[in-house]
């Protein structure tokens, strides 16, 4: 018996055993065949032809057993690697030549994720997913018949009516930048159809509403480079690859190679294909303005640039960008990957890839990822390149600085930002000489702005007497000064102030290390300057002017010092900071102590926001009160501002996920206890937090109440705005001088700098600003800004 059941024993174990290692050689088997697919195209001795012909074989003889896990990596492939899209379409159809079934399960699968891509608002996967589908025509997969029915439903959604002008628009690009693959295929076999479709796209692009355009420049003037909105520079490119009769020199076409085998496969017809219905919770991609820094001119003898109407120039761009998107997190391996473009040989690629960084740095309204990200890829590639890219980077950084008197004010910020950082992982050297002929201007004008805020931004970075070393003697007036406290209770008048002998008690006692009471304590007998007639809620700037100054000098040693010091007399501040006035004097007296340390301001601010010593409503009051107007066209004044809002988005959008999930959670919970009624015992633990209706309107409450604070914000800011830039206005006008001066450039481009930077939640409240601030009888000026903010979405 014993004997038997080891024999049984032995039998299990060797069934499991064949089991394990039918499912592992499986696994190997689907691995590998994920990798051939993957790397199909790559560097290989052999041509790329005879690599897809062996895989193709490869393939047909596996679809027996991993029919699904060869559809779900193709599927994946097309829409993840678009830059190889012709050659997984020449795959698809050799596969579809060889076995027709497979080639309708495949065009089912990808038309599936299509759709599925447009109902979830991926809209780049989607466009991928149709270029792939349009291409597939181009292998003999699919009828160009289906394909331009498709095209032309899209083109019916596009001209519906009572949806934005954003998901019109998504449509028209989509079809616009899938021609260049499938054009000439259609040009050949339905040139009536296609004529007809051109036609259409021609006519919903001359109704098109483009008052978003100026918002979204770079420049304000359109020399040298034109500033063409994307849908019209993609149209121009289209038509002149139509005027070329659809030939264009820079896609790969494999599947000409294989057009005998090809041509005598069925094809497919897709199936009727309707995009889904508009809702109100999607959101499309917004438009943008094509970035144009360099034309053939500017590159020296070599391949010749494309013209920025030929359909290369969009292609090569579009490659770049993906190449970006793909690698943005390793800064290494995008460089090289920049580096190792595919058609290197045909064009300056140099120039390319330095047009498209800056022209992502520059892409309003914000960038798509972390601005210190291109600085990082830039300094890569001149390592990478050394012998010429860092000439292209300083003839662009040259080029920028000439254009720098119509730059968005945006985009300045960015350009200074960037150049600063670039400067300190280069030593700091430049040939700031060059750059001479900006010592005569008005100290307002952009260019001596521009190399003032790279100096203060590169202190950041290093230190004050480094700083003092970078520029040459003619340079003087734009060194920083030096980043020290202004404490004026330690200055020889401080004798005549009537707090001065407080100021000198309290240096004594918080070196003692005394208590929050004890400070007020000492401040208790200060005289107040102030009248109660002056408003509901008097407080004592007295106070306020010898505390803040005195903690705040003490712990002048470094931010950790000066946060510790916060953080122990917390209570202190409170208590003094009662109102909003009072909040606004603590402010003034930080200003005063650091005028000299932008940055210390900047983290000095951002942590008595963090620790409620001041409300967001404060920061923005005291940024517009008359003490601040010498700051005005500082750059960091508006770094504050953007922190502030932040803060309070970041609140709301918290409150907001918070209320979704309890939601979501109270909702399970009851529908769980309705359809069962298990024992206690059973349930699991997590039912225990399960949040009760109480706890779902307690949040709600704090939600409503944080929108009410972002609203009041807002309206604060907009409001500020409109009585500072209509009295400049009103003033030239009486006056009769220009109104268009230095001061009122860079507070418009401030203006504007808020409604972009922050237009998802501006969004929100457009209705409520249009019928209280920006309405009908304002100056046309300044209207213009809120129209351009509206039309972006629109």
């Amino acid at each position: 018996m014993s004997r038997r059941r080891a024999h049984e024993d032995d039998d299990g174990y060797e069934r499991a055993y064949r089991k394990r290692r039918r499912v592992s050689e499986n696994q190997e088997i689907e691995d590998r065949l994920e990798s051939l697919i993957l790397r199909v195209g790559e560097k290989s001795t052999s041509s790329l032809e005879s690599n897809l012909e062996g895989l193709a074989s490869v393939l047909e003889a596996d679809l027996s057993t991993f029919r699904a896990k060869i559809l779900r990596i193709l599927t994946d492939c097309a829409i993840r690697m678009p830059e190889k899209c012709t050659i997984y379409t020449t795959l698809v159809g050799l596969l579809n030549a060889k076995n027709f079934n497979f080639g309708g399960e495949f065009v089912e699968y990808m038309v599936k994720s299509f759709k599925e891509s447009l109902k979830q608002c991926k809209w780049d996967a989607a466009r991928y997913a149709l270029r792939f589908l349009a291409d597939l025509v181009n292998c003999h997969v699919i009828s160009a018949t289906s394909l331009l029915q498709l095209l032309d439903n899209m083109i019916d959604t596009a001209n519906e009516d009572n949806v934005p002008q954003v998901r019109r628009d998504y449509y028209v690009f989509a079809i616009l930048s899938t021609l260049p693959w499938v054009g000439r295929e259609l040009y050949e076999k339905k040139e009536k159809s296609l004529d007809h479709l051109i036609i259409q796209i021609e006519i919903f692009l001359n109704k098109r509403n483009k008052k978003h355009h100026n918002a979204l420049r770079v420049w304000s003037v359109d020399t040298p480079s034109p500033q063409v909105e994307y849908l019209d520079c993609l149209w121009a490119q289209v038509k002149k690859l139509k005027q070329d009769n659809w030939a264009e020199k820079h896609i790969p076409r494999p599947y000409l190679a294989f057009d005998s085998i090809l041509c005598e496969a069925l094809q497919h017809n897709l199936p009727s294909i309707l995009p889904p219905p508009h809702h109100d919770s999607y959101e499309y991609p917004m438009p943008w303005v094509v970035f144009r820094l360099f034309d053939y001119t500017d590159c020296p003898e070599g391949p010749i640039l494309p013209g920025e109407h030929s359909i290369e120039r969009f292609l090569i761009e579009e490659h770049l960008h993906s190449i970006i998107e793909l690698y943005h997190l390793e800064r290494k391996d995008c460089a090289a990957h920049l580096l190792n473009f595919p058609y290197k040989l045909k064009i300056p690629l140099e120039y390319c890839i330095v047009e498209v960084i800056f022209a992502e740095l520059f892409h309003m309204p914000t960038p798509r990822y972390l601005e210190i990200a291109y600085g990082a890829v830039l300094i890569e590639l001149c390592k990478l390149q050394p012998s010429t890219m860092p000439q292209v980077l300083a003839q662009a950084t040259e080029m920028l600085f000439i254009r720098i008197d119509s730059m968005n004010v945006s985009c300045f910020d960015r350009f200074v930002q960037w150049f600063a950082y670039h400067l300190s992982n280069f030593q700091f050297r430049w040939s700031w000489d060059d750059w001479d002929t900006c010592l005569t201007l008005d100290e307002d004008h952009p260019k001596p702005k521009f190399i003032r805020e790279t100096m203060l931004r590169c202190m950041r970075l290093s230190y004050f007497q480094r700083i003092r070393e970078i520029l040459p003697p003619t340079f003087s007036k734009y060194i920083p000064e030096k980043p020290e406290p202004d404490y004026k209770y330690a200055q020889e008048a401080a004798t005549t102030l009537p707090g001065t002998e407080a100021a000198h008690k309290l240096v004594v006692s918080i070196r003692q290390k005394c208590t929050p009471e004890e400070v007020l304590a000492v401040l208790k007998d200060l005289p107040n300057p102030r009248s109660a007639e002056e408003g509901d809620r008097p407080f004592n700037p007295l106070k306020i002017d010898v505390f803040v100054q005195t903690l705040l000098n003490l712990g002048s040693k470094s931010f950790s010092h000066s946060f510790a010091a916060i953080s122990k007399f917390h209570y202190v501040f409170k208590i003094l900071a009662e109102s909003e006035e009072a909040q606004i004097c603590i402010l003034k007296n930080v200003f005063e102590l650091w005028r000299n340390h932008q940055q210390m301001m900047i983290v000095l601010v951002d942590k008595m926001l963090k620790t409620q010593i001041v409300e967001c409503s404060a920061v923005a009051n005291w940024i517009f009160s008359k003490e601040m107007t010498p700051e005005f066209t500082k750059m960091y004044l508006w770094e504050i501002l953007h922190l502030t809002i932040k803060k309070i988005n970041k609140h709301v959008i918290k409150l907001g996920a918070e209320l979704t999930d309890a939601r979501e959670k109270l909702a399970r919970a009851e529908s769980s206890d309705s359809d069962s009624d298990e024992d206690e015992t059973k349930k699991k633990p997590e039912d225990a937090e399960k949040p009760t209706e109480e706890m779902v309107e307690g949040i709600e409450e704090k939600l409503e109440s944080a929108q009410a604070d972002q609203k009041h914000l807002f309206l604060i800011i907009f409001h500020r705005f409109i009585m500072s830039l209509s009295e400049h206005l009103v003033k030239c006008d009486t006056d009769g001088k220009d109104f268009n001066t230095h001061w009122y450039k860079w507070t418009i481009g401030r203006l504007q700098q808020v409604f972009l930077a922050h237009h998802e939640q501006v969004q929100k409240y457009s209705s409520t600003l249009e019928t209280l601030l920006f309405t009908q009888d304002l100056d046309h000026h300044i209207l213009e800004v809120f129209q351009q903010f509206v039309s972006l979405r629109a």
